[in-house]
């Protein structure tokens, strides 16, 4: 066993590396400067010591074996300079998990622009349910199991081995800073889910193009036993896969493939492959961006042996990942959401979503925080508008943007309100809410722990 020290620990993929390392046995400790759940919450479960902020100084008696340095790290950081200078053993997250933890498995991944953390939990829970008991690794904490990351268990087909499945959300950010491939050539899956694929990550990626190139990588490292599950109404993906293919390909969203029929009013829907009708899925969630996540997650599931039925059957049980439309609270009749939507497709996706569950008649307020490296850019912020034009009112935190949020947000009108202040947009908020609104809080960060600033205000609205 070895201990290995994490920098930037509190990401969410840095997370559960811990959590996956504190499980083999390794001794884990770590550092970061933004600490908040749920990653938090489940470091502190484990009982990992956490260093705060990136000084040289937590290096003196630590004597660790490994370095593992997440891609919050950059040159010029105290701690990064201090590891150089040492001569210290360090490596990235994913070159780590490929080594300690994904050697010998059938890894089934899931990229795209989005969804990946909703799918992955999806998949994971479909063969968790199938008996299968996969390892895997989420951007998130899926409900149904409460940790975001675990060692492959013990399967109900065989009570003497562990698993061979490992499911994991592939993203194409950059491995680190001394490993500039997106991280999810690291992983070698042998099922492939390419879920979606729009211009992100404006910070590294020059262009689309930039970014197609990368998942052209990660089809490179599909073998060709193994399956690529693939968005039909992408055409970047038409591009990728033009670019060259090794393996088969199953397509979802596409007529001939696996498809998804309308949605009633409770959400449920038709599963039909190849014109046949598999099934009917009998969930809580709403979208056709989360039934698009169902075929991309019943399809994978397929190719490692569950039949559609099953895995149909399985997604009524399944329950969201925390901070994709968790429901936070209800205070003066009044529900908080809490969603990681942070590119305007997302918002849009997230905004139509809840419009289908609550209907015409009741009232979204949005709050955005663009507070990605491609929002703060400004990169994307004239598409902003479109994505929120179905909410009711809009507020926008701009704090330190470094562009003009309210010039960006001004053709939706009235309905948009821009603060530098957060304490002053919650009291906004707040003063605008009725009875029966459902507010719908988006970031991927903290928001200044703005859900319970409202829920605590929206109780005691007159103090």
């Amino acid at each position: 066993m070895m201990h290995i020290h994490i920098i930037g620990i509190c990401g969410t993929f840095m997370g559960g590396i811990a959590a996956l390392a504190r499980a083999a046995g390794h001794t884990v400790t770590g550092c970061d400067a933004q600490v908040y759940p749920p990653m938090s919450t489940q470091l502190a479960a484990l009982e990992i010591d956490i260093t705060q902020g990136f000084a040289a100084e937590q290096l003196d008696g630590l004597d660790a074996d490994c370095y593992v340095i997440g891609n919050v790290a950059k040159r010029g950081m105290p701690v990064i300079e201090e590891i150089l200078n040492r001569g210290l053993p360090y490596t990235s997250g994913p070159q780590w998990l490929a080594e300690h933890v994904l050697q010998g498995l059938w890894v089934l991944a899931v990229a795209g622009t989005h969804g990946k953390t909703t799918t992955t939990a999806m998949l994971t829970w479909i063969l968790e349910e199938a008996g299968l008991a996969p390892g895997f690794l989420v951007g998130g904490v899926p409900e149904n199991f409460g940790v975001s990351a675990r060692l492959p268990q013990t399967p109900r087909q065989d009570l003497n081995s562990r698993s061979p499945f490992f499911v994991i959300e592939a993203d194409e950010y950059d491995t680190a800073f001394f490993d500039k491939r997106s991280k999810f050539v690291h992983y070698h899956p042998r099922t492939a889910i390419l879920n979606n694929l729009e211009f992100d990550h404006a910070d590294i990626f020059a262009d689309l193009a930039a970014i197609e190139t990368q998942f052209h990588h990660l089809v490179r490292t599909v073998p060709g036993q193994g399956k690529l599950i693939v968005n039909g109404q992408a055409p970047s993906l038409d591009r990728v896969l033009g670019r060259g293919l090794w393996s088969p390909v199953e397509y979802f969203a596409e007529q001939g493939g696996w498809m998804a029929g309308e949605a009633d009013a409770q959400g449920h829907f038709n599963v039909w492959y190849a014109g046949i009708k598999q099934g009917r899925v009998e969930w809580d969630l709403f979208g056709e961006h989360n039934r698009h996540n169902a075929l991309a997650a019943i399809a994978a599931a397929r190719h490692v042996g569950v039949p559609p039925a099953q895995a149909i059957a399985a997604l009524a049980s399944f329950r969201n990942v925390k901070r994709r439309m968790e429901v936070r609270g209800v205070a003066a009749g009044i529900t908080v959401y809490d969603d990681f939507a942070h590119h305007p497709t997302a918002i849009a996706t997230t905004v139509a979503g809840l419009r289908a569950k609550v209907g015409k008649q009741g009232r979204i307020l949005a709050l955005l925080e663009p507070r990605s490296n491609t929002m703060k850019l400004g990169t994307l912020k004239d598409a902003l508008a479109a994505s929120l034009h179905e909410a009711d009112q809009v507020w926008c935190y701009q704090y330190q943007l470094g562009w003009d949020a309210a010039a960006a947000l001004a053709p939706l009108g009235e309905k948009v309100r821009c603060f530098d202040s957060c304490s002053d947009l919650v009291a906004d908020v707040v003063r605008c809410a009725q009875a029966g609104d459902h507010i719908l809080v988006m970031s991927n960060g903290s928001f200044n722990g703005i859900h319970q600033q409202l829920l605590d205000a929206l109780t005691k609205p007159n103090d």
